[in-house]
């Protein structure tokens, strides 16, 4: 009997592990607090239902550490998306090209009005 007590405790403490360090993406059918809940209340049973039909079972080209940044991503293959282009000009010459934006802007809203106002006397 202390044999079985002594595998039902090892294979309850590997099944919490396992869901604890699960993503919610890899965890299928319920929540992983709800899982946790069966696994520590019932941990024979719940820990082989949680390695039966809890856990999400991926093929892996290369096996993975604890420590591999790869284990947390989502999608370890995907490439990451290209960084946003960022803009080198200084603080000064944005300024500048918004004030002459706002010249331009005025410039063609005088020629509007001049021509509605020509366009008006005829």
């Amino acid at each position: 009997m202390p044999v079985l007590a002594l595998l039902t405790l090892t294979v309850m403490v590997v099944a919490l592990i396992d869901a604890i360090t699960r993503r919610e993406d890899q965890v299928k059918h319920l929540p992983k607090f709800a899982w946790i809940f069966f696994i520590v209340l019932l941990p024979l049973i719940g820990s082989i239902l949680w390695f039966t039909l809890g856990r999400e079972y991926e093929a892996r080209s290369t096996p993975m550490t604890f420590g591999d940044p790869r284990r947390w991503q989502k999608d370890a293959e995907a490439t990451p998306p290209p960084a946003a282009a960022r803009d080198t000009r200084t603080t000064e010459q944005q300024i500048a090209d918004l004030e002459r934006e706002m010249h331009l802007a005025d410039l063609e809203e005088q020629v509007r009005r001049r021509r509605a106002e020509g366009g008006a006397a005829s």
